[in-house]
């Protein structure tokens, strides 16, 4: 494998699949040059939803960019976890060329495109026959009746997991009474239902009040929302079965390391479940920082406001970091508060998708988003604007709400500024949660 050009050394990749099992060569080569590079403070970032290794590569070296220059005595180390995650190409990333972000089809006509399309191929293999059918339906656009369903069940085919794969119980933010949510009614309700109902967010007070909305605009939203909730489930089984595990190896090879978790998006919710996986007794994560998480506001919250018999799955686990953990939220980040909903909607519930998840507006306060406005009902919460994050010193422990739409603000439709995340002050932020000097 070629190495990736990036802006700091030393830097190393974990690479997982998808029931979290890692690149045992990079595993064993971080293992063993981290203490010969004596690496004192190893950042650690897992992005969220990317196409590609070299998507991955290139935010991750634009986001470390910064930091040596503001912590010029520190021992730094970098890793990067790639895993296998993606990302619609009509979503741009803020200060990335076009080619690296938007989609390119020779098809201007097809719903979905090209890059897409090749995407869901990478992310769901031995899937090929399903996509190919997915996409002749989005492209055909045939009656609204069976087609409809038709599309319906080729897309919980897409998703499902093997019944007793690693994958199975790790899509729940939430517990009710210690049973983990099961999968979301947008997919087993019915199709049509669900796809007007998101065609209708979609067109959102634009639409003429008389007018019908189309199912096929609903359709492709129906996919979009699918596909996220298997990353969002395939990100706790990478945090828990494989990050969490690599970060007790590296612990026990060198014990003097400190840590430090950063996630985007998904990655946020990656290396939220990573502090479940690692081995009792660890305390080498000495921060964790989530930019823009795409995971519910309750996923910490020893019982939700709405339900008392209920708690969020990480219930207690940011008592793992020997530190902080510090949530980064911003209003301007629409695929969170209005456009993308986290697709955890509990099994049974007969609610619409719209109330539920709020698109076309803010979403709703039971199944808020850690991104849009950060960590909640954890009592001792902090909370902090950038400025005021950045002047002060942080907690030493417990959770830290850091609002920072002052520089997450850029990004068009539909995602807002969902991946805005390449700032000096939010590297600034990582190493002020970590006290790293």
């Amino acid at each position: 494998m070629t190495e990736p050009a990036v802006s700091v050394s030393p830097y190393w990749e974990l690479t997982f699949d998808a029931d979290g099992d890692v690149d045992g060569r990079e595993r064993d080569r971080l293992l063993d040059q981290v203490p010969r590079r004596g690496v004192r403070d190893l950042i650690v970032f897992a992005h969220g939803w990317n196409n590609d290794r070299s998507t991955a590569t290139r935010m991750f070296s634009q986001f470390f960019e910064p930091v040596p220059g503001l912590a010029p005595t520190a021992r730094l180390g970098y890793v990067g976890v790639v895993w296998p995650s993606m990302r619609f190409s009509d979503e741009p990333i803020p200060g990335f060329p076009p080619s690296a972000a938007a989609d390119v089809t020779d098809d201007s006509a097809s719903p979905l495109g090209k890059n897409t399309r090749h995407a869901l191929l990478e992310v769901f293999p031995g899937r090929a026959t399903v996509v190919e059918q997915i996409a002749r339906l989005l492209d055909q656009q045939p009656d609204e009746g069976a087609s409809l369903e038709e599309f319906g069940r080729l897309v919980r085919l897409l998703v499902e997991v093997r019944p007793q794969g690693p994958q199975t119980s790790f899509a729940a933010d939430t517990l009710a009474e210690g049973v983990p949510e099961s999968d979301p009614e947008m997919l087993f309700g019915d199709t049509a239902t669900v796809c007007a109902e998101f065609a209708q967010a979609l067109a959102g007070e634009e639409a003429p009040a008389f007018a019908l909305p189309r199912l096929w605009d609903g359709a492709l939203e129906l996919l979009r929302q699918a596909t996220y909730y298997a990353m969002k489930r395939r990100a706790g089984t990478v945090g828990e079965r494989g990050l969490g595990r690599a970060v007790g190896q590296l612990a026990a090879a060198a014990p003097g390391v400190r840590v430090h978790l950063v996630g985007h998006s998904f990655g946020g919710r990656l290396v939220s479940f990573a502090l479940r996986g690692l081995p009792p007794g660890v305390r080498a994560v000495k921060s964790v920082t989530l930019l823009q998480g795409a995971f519910s506001h309750y996923a910490f919250a020893p019982r939700l406001p709405h339900d008392p018999r209920a708690s969020g799955v990480l219930d207690g686990q940011y008592h793992r970091i020997d530190g902080p953990l510090v949530c980064c939220y911003s209003r301007f980040d629409s695929a969170l508060g209005s456009v993308y909903p986290l697709a955890s909607r509990m099994a049974g519930d007969n609610r619409s998708v719209v109330a539920d998840f709020g698109i076309g507006g803010v979403l709703g306060a039971q199944w808020g988003a850690m991104g849009h406005d950060g960590v909640q009902a954890v009592p001792g919460t902090k909370s902090f604007t950038l400025a005021e994050a950045l002047r002060a010193r942080l907690p030493a422990s417990g959770c830290v709400n850091v609002d920072a739409a002052s520089v997450v603000c850029r990004g068009g439709a539909p995602a807002g500024a969902h991946s805005d995340i390449c700032h000096r002050e939010l590297a600034q932020l990582v190493l002020a949660a970590g006290r790293v000097r």
